[in-house]
């Protein structure tokens, strides 16, 4: 599927769920002025679509920040299979709490920071994830397909707001983003900056 591409949209009637096998997906829901807040980054392995009932209109959108695979399970087949497979069942019900627990994070962050921690603590987030895919690899600059105005949907601040936070942050030298690149550069300095305690940072690698 190519960038930009919407998996689904805010308001469909659910038809299937989606597993994300490769790429990056920016989950969103569209605030009341038409504005668009982003909720989650959906990395491979992520859950995405699930109904909250049958026939239910879906509460966010997913669009596709980088070229993504998706393995798609109509709703109907879905049901046949979690009765059939009480492995896929859980295995689907613990990807869905951490998600959930993940974006649960992410408007806490937004609702209770500081900008410079709200920008902080989703690049530590990101980075965390990310890194977690290749568990024992000392990862410490990765690509992030996202622009200012992408981390400004997901922290509530403008581009400009956004901008000005990053600028402190590598003057500061903690991190560096530039040309949709991250490079942390100290790992300490920027987990007291965002103010992650070690639980949370931790549920990020499960």
């Amino acid at each position: 599927m190519p960038v930009g591409r919407d998996l689904f949209r805010f308001g469909e009637t659910s038809k299937s769920i989606f597993n994300l096998l490769s790429g990056w997906v920016a989950i969103y829901t569209l605030l009341e002025d038409g504005r668009r807040q982003i909720v989650h980054f959906a990395l491979p392995g992520a859950v995405m679509g699930v109904p909250t009932s049958n026939g239910a209109k879906i509460s966010y959108g997913a669009q596709a920040l980088t070229e993504v695979v998706v393995s798609v399970i109509p709703n109907t087949m879905l049901t046949t299979v979690l009765k059939d497979d009480p492995e896929v069942s859980m295995r689907l019900a613990s990807r869905l709490a951490r998600d959930i627990s993940v974006a649960y994070d992410h408007m806490t962050s937004i609702g209770r920071r500081t900008a410079r921690a709200r920008v902080a603590y989703l690049l530590l987030e990101l980075f965390t994830r990310h890194r977690a895919q290749w568990p024992g690899n000392h990862i410490e600059e990765m690509a992030i397909p996202l622009t200012q105005e992408q981390i400004g949907d997901a922290t509530g601040l403008t581009f400009v707001h956004v901008n000005r936070v990053l600028s402190t942050l590598r003057k500061d030298k903690i991190v560096h983003f530039h040309y949709r690149r991250l490079r942390i550069l100290d790992p300490d300095r920027l987990i007291e900056v965002a103010g992650v305690d070690a639980q949370t940072a931790m549920s990020w690698f499960e």
